[in-house]
């Protein structure tokens, strides 16, 4: 597994600070997928935008058939998210 610098949410910079925040969201907590982007807020957030279009903007796909195949590309990779 690769080590990524995080910089913890103490340590934030104000746009970071309120990236946290935002991918936070009603979760209360950042997950560490996105957390990786840390030193990238922008990337941070534009990660999240894009996790959100793929899982749950229009598609022919259900949403069962989106996490199926996250799954198994996530096996395949030997990933455990």
């Amino acid at each position: 597994m690769a080590w990524i610098k995080v910089v913890p949410e103490i340590e934030a910079s104000a746009e970071l600070k309120a990236a946290y925040d935002y991918a936070a969201g009603s979760r209360g907590r950042v997950a560490n997928i996105l957390s990786i982007h840390s030193v990238s807020p922008k990337a941070m957030l534009a990660h999240l935008q894009h996790y959100r279009e793929l899982m749950f903007g229009e598609s022919e796909l259900t949403r069962a058939e989106r996490e199926m195949l996250a799954v198994a590309v996530s096996s395949a990779n030997g990933c455990h998210y």
